[in-house]
């Protein structure tokens, strides 16, 4: 294990049977509240970015917000909120994905992104990769390319990186973390 890797480890905290019995939830709030965990995190998610070429960031709704504005900020490149439908004014372009139960509906400004944009998606959770495969459709359709696909903590024994590896087209997907 890395010393990155322990650093954020040491700072995300399990909550027990969160949101239903039975689930482990994993609380980064606290990995948030330090400020050189947090800085490390937003560096090691920024190298991510320059070293797959991308010109912008996709944050995914909420928690990518969080960790991609920072990372867009540092790697010098804007930042395009990926969000739930309804959310955004103006032309979207929008995405349906599957859900374990039902579906759901992703957006984005149709102007934000374009030919010849790089677009590397930040989320925190890499879980059963249906956001994330919606929101490469989207960057696609939108006429950009996908860098790349980087995640805080991937939960390996969700298959989200079986179910997004066709979708990603041979761009990379790193996560900092494997649970």
């Amino acid at each position: 294990m890395t010393d990155i890797e322990e650093l954020l480890l040491s700072r995300i905290r399990d909550v027990a049977d969160y949101p239903e019995p039975g689930v482990m939830f994993k609380d980064i709030t606290p990995l948030l509240a330090d400020p050189p965990a947090f800085t490390a995190l937003t560096d090691a998610l920024a190298e991510i970015a320059v070293h797959t070429g991308a010109t912008k960031v996709v944050g995914l709704e909420a928690r990518g917000f969080i960790l991609g504005a920072p990372v867009a900020v540092r790697a010098g490149l804007g930042f395009i909120p990926v969000r739930k439908a309804g959310k955004l004014p103006g032309a979207t372009l929008r995405q349906a994905y599957d859900l374990e139960y039902g579906s759901a509906e992703i957006e984005v400004h149709a102007e934000d992104l374009r030919g010849g944009d790089r677009v590397l998606v930040v989320d925190d959770v890499l879980a059963t990769g249906g956001t994330a495969e919606a929101s490469l459709q989207l960057i696609r359709r939108a006429g950009a390319e996908v860098s790349g696909v980087a995640v805080l903590m991937e939960l390996a024994f969700l298959a989200g990186r079986a179910r997004l590896e066709p979708a990603l087209a041979g761009a990379p997907l790193k996560a900092l973390i494997t649970v």
